[in-house]
């Protein structure tokens, strides 16, 4: 590929896709056009890859997850088929500015935070070491939500990213499939069949997945609902036009919105209806294509991994068992055993809240033939594990439990870190690790380095490379040959300069958004994750007052410049979460507005976080915030993506901190605050919060100023339940850490004051981040648990 060819064929889709002519083309056109051009690329190695899992019979993983955090594509796959260099003069010949290209593209919409990027990641990496794979989700119209800031409030308006055409995605007619739900079941010739009520169709579209150097792409297929009831045109002809369309309307819902919010009666029903959709269309598609070149369902297995990522898909063993027995007339017994040869089920949580349980009366109203099947299922375990305890169950007080029944319904259940993995074994499932020992695995979660460290740092990707040579990208562990550079002043000068260069661009992009200029030679402290009090942006944002108040009783104190970043959403009925970004926006206003404090800290919370942003702002981190209380984080995926480009963490014993500790050394990584173990004690004495605040003088007076109206003066009682809860409800024990975490903020400080120690520090983290690829996540999955092979 040549710059000259890749122009042709620019002009070639502006003049036949888009229809327009050059003089009269907008920069929406121009990058529609040059879409198509690398989409023309994917294609190749898309259709051969296709061609040779047929022609090999080869297995096929199934991935099944309600996110898909894909971000813009575009440049993503310039970069891995090798064409950016090219793209970039081509485009300067035709007069235009390719980073304004890839600007214009929009975040798809189909996730909120780690889970979906996780999953986005992990296509990625199947198509870079040519395992065959389907990624199944859903094609949601608007997404999550985009978030502005009103007052310092967060508010949700409707995500558009399908405003306009989505140039990556093939629209697949003739793969579509009736999704059920409600109705009755009846017998019929001796077998139970159900009669759903309502049906809608799921309509595939097709997005190819290319991998590092374009020798393999797998399909992204997401769901679009659409209606199965004919237009009524009698009655558009009456005059009831919304009432004509009413089931295409009610259909379409399905796939409108990710995660509605759940605090009512039929948003509940929303929810279990999109994830049903998604599972059943994907089981019917699997199915389809498996009974296209074999006859026996019992072979299954051997040809079929189908990984539930979370408890979302969780429907899938009923819903596989439906199929197999009821439509195509296995017994049940043996349709159990073929559906758990098949699924694996990947746990993202420790927190009880987030094991979705749906009552047996939505459930059943809902899927009433699903309802007898997890009875069933339950009735299977109890007996063939007659020593189960008794308060043990997937159907227990009114409710099924999605977590049991995706493990009950597994042949292999993982976790995402070493410490998460145990905390499965003895905390969330002890019962069933003891009836089913083996059957609990570990997969520590991965980041792809084509994106986070190739594509999103190019100064840093450059000094790698001209140190260490070419293809690190697709063998991260080379990165340690950086080990004995880093005690050469010029490479860490090198390291250094690259980090700035980043900053500077973080800090214009700021200042052209929000007004403020920021000192790149100060420290950029970075927390971006979705808001939740366990992942406590509340002890930052203390810290960030109590520090604040510091500075300001002695402002020649010599002290190190930071800027602080927050970044992330909150769900829109978590109230808690969103009083927190409040007072994180309002601290803001006025330690901005401090002529005393405002040279030497800043705090900055741009809004709509999304995959764009967290390419800015990752390459140019200094401080990775990863401060969640021990034992409720699984893994995250931020903190190897900030390791990975250089930054430092401060954190606790939770996820997968616990591998970045050890891969990194203790002496590169700011450690404080309680162990899981030591959080399960604290909270049983139910003073503990009192008594940490008491101990603190710097807490107990930012507790107070934030109660005194002193970030909230038009409102001085705003902050009064938030201060409340700290002292008497802290179930997240930001009081407990306080101390440990402002003395440990402090140590940052003296280490970032030398130079020779930070910028060792900072290497090092690059140098010893090759774990954390994503490959080496899909290497785990692909022999422990799908037990398949690479096709390259």
């Amino acid at each position: 590929m040549t710059p000259n060819l890749l122009q042709a064929d620019v002009l070639r889709h502006l003049t036949f896709t888009q229809g327009k002519d050059a003089p009269h083309a907008s920069l929406q056109d121009w990058r529609l056009a040059l879409s198509h051009a690398i989409r023309d690329r994917i294609v190749v190695p898309w259709f051969a890859a296709t061609r040779r899992t047929w022609a090999d019979d080869r297995k096929r993983v199934c991935y099944l997850s309600m996110e898909y955090l894909i971000g813009r594509v575009l440049e993503d796959a310039m970069i891995n088929l090798g064409l950016y260099d090219v793209a970039v003069e081509a485009m300067a010949g035709l007069g235009l500015d390719l980073r304004a290209l890839i600007d214009d593209e929009p975040d798809a919409a189909l996730g909120n935070g780690g889970l979906g990027r996780l999953a986005a990641c992990f296509m990625e990496s199947m198509a870079t070491l040519g395992c065959p794979a389907y990624g199944y989700g859903i094609r949601y119209e608007n997404g999550l939500f985009r978030q502005h800031f009103e007052h310092g409030r967060q508010v949700e308006t409707a995500e558009d990213w399908l405003a306009h055409v989505d140039p990556w995605e093939f629209t697949r007619p003739e793969s579509a499939y009736t999704v059920g739900f409600k109705g009755q079941v009846e017998i019929r010739d001796g077998r139970e069949v159900w009669f759903p009520e309502e049906t809608v169709t799921a309509e595939a579209h097709d997005t190819p997945v290319v991998g590092w150097q374009g020798k393999w792409a797998n399909t992204l297929r997401l769901w679009a609902a659409k209606g199965t009831a004919d237009f009524d045109l009698a009655r558009f002809n009456r005059g009831d036009y919304a009432a004509a369309a009413e089931p295409e309307t009610l259909a379409r819902t399905l796939s409108r919105v990710l995660y509605p919010d759940d605090t009512t009666h039929q948003g509940k029903e929303l929810r279990l209806k999109q994830e049903f959709f998604l599972t059943s269309a994907a089981l019917q598609d699997i199915l389809r294509r498996y009974l296209a070149n074999h006859g026996d369902l019992g072979a299954l297995p051997a040809h079929v991994a189908i990984q539930m990522n979370d408890t979302h898909p969780a429907i899938a063993g009923p819903e596989l068992i439906r199929l197999l027995s009821d439509v195509h007339g296995l017994p049940f017994d043996r349709a159990l055993e073929i559906a758990r040869g098949c699924l694996g089920f990947t746990n993202h949580t420790l927190l009880p809240e987030a094991l979705e349980k749906w009552t047996m009366s939505t459930f059943g109203t809902i899927l009433p033939r699903h309802l007898q099947i997890v009875e069933r299922i339950d009735s299977w375990h109890r007996r063939n594990w007659p020593g189960r305890p008794h308060y043990l169950g997937i159907l227990k007080h009114g409710e099924v439990r999605m977590g049991e029944l995706a493990f009950i319904m597994s042949h292999k259940v993982n976790g995402v870190s070493a410490l998460h993995s145990q905390l499965v074994k003895t905390t969330l499932f002890p019962e069933l690790d003891a009836m089913h020992p083996g059957r609990i695995v570990n997969q520590t979660n991965g980041v792809t380095p084509r994106r986070w460290l190739r594509m999103a740092n190019r100064p840093l990707a450059g000094l790698i490379t001209r140190t260490l040579g070419e293809g690190w990208e697709a063998d991260l562990d080379r990165l340690r040959g950086l080990e004995p550079h880093v005690e050469d002043a010029g490479f860490r000068a090198d390291f250094a300069a690259a980090k700035h260069e980043n900053k500077v661009a973080l800090a214009n992009w700021i200042g052209r958004e929000t007004g403020l200029a920021l000192d790149p030679h100060a420290i950029f402290d970075v927390q971006i994750k979705r808001i939740h009090e366990y992942k406590r942006q509340l002890l930052n944002i203390l810290q960030t007052v109590a520090h604040w108040h510091a500075i300001r009783a002695n402002p020649e104190a010599g002290w190190v410049p930071r800027v602080k970043i927050f970044g992330g959403k909150a769900a829109p009925g978590y109230a808690v979460a969103k009083e927190i970004i409040r007072l994180i926006n309002d601290v803001a206003e006025v330690l901005n507005a401090d002529p005393v404090t405002n040279g030497l800290l800043r705090v900055i919370y741009p809004p709509n976080y999304n995959v764009t942003m967290a390419e800015r702002l990752i390459p140019a981190a200094d401080l990775s915030e990863q401060i969640s209380t021990a034992g409720k984080e699984a893994s995250g995926t931020g903190n190897m993506k900030f390791m990975m480009n250089g930054a430092v963490t401060i954190g606790t014993l939770d996820g997968a901190n616990v591998e970045i500790l050890h891969e990194v050394g203790a002496g590169n990584f700011f450690l404080f605050g309680l162990t899981a173990d030591e959080v399960a004690r604290r909270r049983e004495d139910p003073e503990h919060a009192r008594k940490a605040i008491q101990a603190s003088q710097p807490l107990l007076d930012v507790l107070q100023m934030i109660a005194e109206g002193r970030f909230s003066p038009a409102e001085p009682e705003r902050y009064h339940g938030l201060v409340h809860r700290v002292w008497h409800h802290d179930y997240f024990l930001v009081a407990s850490d306080f101390a440990a975490y402002h003395a440990m903020q402090a140590e940052v400080d003296r280490a970032y004051a030398d130079p020779a120690r930070w910028w060792k520090m900072a290497a090092l983290n690059t140098a010893r981040s090759g774990f954390f690829s994503s490959d080496r996540t899909i290497r785990g999955y692909m022999d422990e648990i799908w037990q398949t092979t690479s096709a390259l």
